[in-house]
């Protein structure tokens, strides 16, 4: 089957993730507490986002995201739980990938170097210690924080990954949680089914070498290679075809109502100085003015036409204004520049 050209995307340069790692906590939301549309808008994202599950949204409003999702379904082991009903195929071909693999050690391998393709800020490998085996997990960005929904929302997907590619009596040695413990830390315990060691430096599954090493099934080499090429596209091709503009769309999109939108601290981001910023803009057309007001339009646009809009003080903060005064004066200010675009 051939594959649609618009599936073939690389992640942005800066802290991304796809939108089919975000659908099965969306479902969660909408099951536990029917407030997804409210989560979603104070969180500046689109439900019409979810459509394609390849689809990129900033990763830094997934995280809080979970985080408060947790809290609205009463739910603190949310992200845990879901990890146990986690499937190969809500990774798409990677997840594919790990479960054609022929034992545990190349199926993590495997995800270690795909993880980027559906995550972006991720750090993720596999080593030895103390003969055992040893698979890591890091959101590199300490700006993204708390995020233990996410941290254990991964470690328990992996685990249920393995138990449904290899073994359903599969358990690990031990679990390692870069947060403090939680009141429910026995929960996690009974779900991981191991030992569980908060305050790590990084989130790890540590596994017995031998089971790590044991030979469940022999590979389909070239079905294999067609899904390393395609995981390939997503993550490997080169960077530099990115524009300014796209990459200040891509910031926007995670920093907006997070911290100002000034030119110095976007080419700060972007390790630049903030008069090259601007003349790279310049010279694609544009202004951050310009970018930050077209986002700002579009988010304004669908969280108050819809009937079952947030609160207007909801979509100021979303939008980054300081109050709903703010928020009036520049639909306003829009409507004159545009009359249809807020009918």
């Amino acid at each position: 089957m051939a594959v649609a050209s618009h599936l073939i995307s690389r992640m942005p340069v800066v802290a991304s993730i796809r939108a089919s790692v975000l659908i099965p906590l969306v479902q969660q939301i909408e099951k536990r507490s029917g407030k997804t549309d409210l989560l979603l808008a104070l969180h500046g994202i689109l439900r019409s986002q979810l459509e394609d599950p390849y689809t990129v949204l900033p990763m830094v409003r997934y995280v809080a995201l979970f985080e408060d999702a947790a809290t609205i379904t009463g739910e603190p082991a949310l992200g845990a739980r879901m990890g146990t009903g986690f499937k190969p195929a809500d990774l798409g071909p990677i997840g594919m990938l790990f479960a054609l693999s022929p034992n545990i050690r190349s199926a993590f391998e495997r995800l270690s170097k795909y993880v980027n393709a559906v995550q972006g800020a991720t750090s993720s490998g596999v080593f030895e210690e103390n003969g055992d085996f040893v698979w890591s997990y890091r959101i590199v960005d300490p700006g993204m924080w708390p995020r233990r929904q996410d941290s254990e929302f991964t470690i328990a997907a992996s685990c249920q990954l393995v138990r449904s590619c290899f073994s359903r009596g599969w358990r690990p040695i031990e679990i390692q949680l870069e947060h403090h413990a939680p009141r429910d830390a026995a929960v996690l315990e009974r779900i991981y089914g191991a030992p569980v060691l908060f305050g790590q430096s990084g989130n790890r599954i540590v596994m017995n070498k031998t089971d790590a090493d044991r030979i469940y099934r022999s590979e389909d080499k070239s079905l294999i290679e067609i899904l390393e090429r395609h995981i390939g596209d997503l993550v490997n091709e080169p960077a530099t075809g990115d524009s300014v503009t796209e990459k200040v769309q891509a910031l926007i999109g995670i920093y907006l109502g997070r911290k100002p939108m000034t030119v110095a601290i976007l080419a700060a981001e972007l390790k630049m100085s903030p008069r090259s910023l601007q003349r790279r803009l310049s010279e694609e057309g544009v202004s951050l003015r310009d970018l930050v007001r077209q986002y700002r339009q579009t988010l304004a646009a669908h969280y108050l036409g819809d009937r079952h809009a947030a609160p207007m003080s909801e979509v100021a903060r979303v939008l980054g204004y300081a109050d709903n005064t703010v928020l009036w004066r520049a639909l306003r200010s829009w409507k004159k520049r545009k009359p249809s675009a807020f009918g």
